[in-house]
């Protein structure tokens, strides 16, 4: 059996994040490369993203480390992104149930 993760530890990792910035474009590289950047949410250069600190994050990042750059983000700027992107969903979540209502328009 695998010891649990302790809560100090989880809160750890909740507070460390990373900004990644695409600084070259995914174009004429290999496709592992495209789908890995995708992964991290990046969608072009000059694009950025907060992440958590952890180490899948970070085998993402050593993949590409030619095509972006890496520098530390603070807790709320994580928490901030995360927020943006709640509000995001919720609004594409409200935008479904319109479309699936009986007088809706589909």
């Amino acid at each position: 059996m695998t010891p649990a993760r302790s809560r100090s530890g989880a809160s750890a990792d909740a507070q460390a994040a990373l900004r990644v910035t695409q600084v070259r474009s995914s174009a004429s590289t290999k496709p592992k490369h495209r789908g890995t950047l995708r992964a991290l949410g990046l969608r072009g250069v000059g694009r950025s993203r907060v992440l958590p600190d952890r180490p899948d994050v970070r085998g993402m990042i050593a993949r590409v480390p030619h095509l972006v750059e890496v520098t530390e983000a603070s807790a709320e700027e994580l928490a901030s992104e995360r927020e943006k992107i709640e509000a995001v969903r919720a609004t594409h979540r409200a935008a479904e149930r319109r479309a699936t209502t009986p007088g809706g328009t589909t």
